[in-house]
C-alpha cells in the first residue's frame, strides 16, 4: 500500500489548525504522518499540537516566514514516505479521507492528483456562497475543472497529492506566491509526468469569511494567471479570459444601456443572474445562500477578471516583467 504523509504548512490559525488535526484524528486509515511547517507564526501552535501528540504521528518544525510554497518544499524535505499530500490549514478532511486516498492511487495509477473541496454544513452563509462560487460550473469553478472527464486536472495545494520522486524530480514548488499549484502541475506536465482527479477526496475548505477578503484573493489570483500563461504557454485555453470578457461585457451594457437606451447585453446578465440564484438555491436548499451567491459570483468575475486584465497588460503591452509588475507574487 501507498506510504503518505501530509504536509501542512501554516501561520498562525490555530483554530483552523486544530480543527485539522481533529479531523485527521478521526480517520479510518491511520497508517500515515503529519508535517507541520509553522511558517514563522507569531502565535504559539505548539499547545494545540499537543493536544494529538498521543493519537498522531505529529513532526513540527518552525521556520522563518518564506510563505506556503517555499514552507511546502521544506515540509517534503522532511517527509519519509512514497507521497506527499498537502493540505491547507483551513480545511476539514472527511474520516475516510486516507484511506480513500490509499484506494485511489492503487487503482488509478498516477504521479499527483486532486480532489475537490465543498462546504461544510457548519460554514455560515458567506462561506457557503463563497464555495459555491468558487466551485460552480457557471463561474471560474467550471473552468478549473473538478471532473474526471478532464483531460489534463490541476490539483490546488488545498487538496493536493504528489509522489516524492516526482516532487523532487521538478524542483517543488517554484517562486510564485500566488499560483504556484497550477505552476507545479504544468511543470509536471512538462517533465511528463501525469495528474489526474480523485473524485472520492473532496475536503471542506473554510475559504474567506467576508466579501472584501473573497475580492483581494481572487484578484491575486486573476494576476497570477497570465504569469502562468507566459511561464507555461502551451497550456493557454480561451477561457482562462472569460471573467475578464464578462467583465468589459457588463460595462458595455452599461454603455448601451445609457447612450442608446437599450437593454438587451443587460437582460442577458438579467438572465445569468437569476440562473445563479435558483441553481445555488437548489444545491445549497437554502434561499439565502443563493442571493449571497448571487453576490458571491459576481465579485468572483469582476474580481478576477480586473486582475488578469490588468496582469495580461502589464505583461503584453507594457512588456513588464512579471516580478517587476507583481512582486508581491515572487517569494524573494
Amino acid at each position: 500500500m501507498p506510504t503518505i504523509s501530509v504536509i501542512i504548512a501554516i501561520y498562525n490559525r490555530k483554530d483552523e489548525l486544530f480543527e485539522l488535526l481533529q479531523s485527521l484524528s478521526f480517520q479510518t486509515n491511520k497508517s500515515f504522518e503529519i508535517i507541520i511547517v509553522d511558517d514563522g507564526s507569531i502565535v504559539n501552535l505548539v499547545p494545540t499540537i499537543d493536544n494529538f501528540k498521543e493519537i498522531l504521528d505529529i513532526k513540527y518544525f518552525k521556520k522563518s516566514n518564506s510563505g506556503p510554497g517555499l514552507s511546502r518544499n521544506f515540509g517534503a524535505a522532511k517527509a519519509t514516505n512514497d507521497w506527499l499530500i498537502f493540505v491547507d490549514s483551513d480545511v476539514i478532511v472527511e474520516k475516510n479521507y486516507i484511506e480513500n486516498i490509499k484506494k485511489e492511487i492503487v487503482a488509478n495509477p498516477c504521479d499527483a492528483f486532486g480532489g475537490a473541496d465543498k462546504a461544510h454544513h457548519g460554514f455560515n452563509l458567506v462561506q457557503k456562497a463563497i464555495s459555491y462560487a468558487m466551485t460552480s460550473v457557471f463561474t471560474t469553478g467550471g473552468i478549473r475543472g473538478s471532473k474526471k472527464s478532464m483531460s489534463k486536472f490541476q490539483p490546488r495545494s488545498f487538496n493536493m497529492g504528489v509522489k516524492k520522486t516526482s516532487f523532487e524530480k521538478v524542483g517543488g514548488f517554484s517562486n510564485m506566491r500566488i499560483g504556484e499549484d497550477p505552476d507545479l502541475s504544468m511543470t509536471l506536465w512538462e517533465n511528463n509526468f501525469n495528474t489526474t482527479f480523485f473524485d472520492s477526496i473532496a475536503v471542506y475548505h473554510k475559504r474567506r469569511v467576508d466579501f472584501g477578503k473573497f475580492s483581494k484573493q481572487v484578484y491575486q489570483f486573476g494576476c497570477a494567471r497570465p504569469i502562468l500563461n507566459q511561464r507555461h504557454p502551451q497550456f493557454v485555453k480561451i477561457s482562462f479570459a472569460f471573467p475578464t470578457l464578462f467583465l468589459l461585457g457588463y460595462i458595455g451594457a452599461i454603455l448601451e444601456y445609457i447612450i442608446f437606451q437599450h437593454r438587451f447585453i443587460l437582460s442577458l446578465y438579467g438572465l445569468y443572474t437569476i440562473v445563479i440564484f435558483f441553481h445555488a438555491t437548489y444545491k445549497n436548499k437554502n434561499i439565502s445562500i443563493g442571493s449571497l451567491a448571487v453576490i458571491a459570483s459576481y465579485i468572483q468575475l469582476f474580481s478576477y477578471g480586473y486582475g488578469f486584465l490588468k496582469s495580461w497588460i502589464a505583461l503584453n503591452i507594457q512588456r513588464k516583467k512579471p516580478e517587476e509588475a507583481f512582486p508581491n507574487h515572487f517569494y524573494r
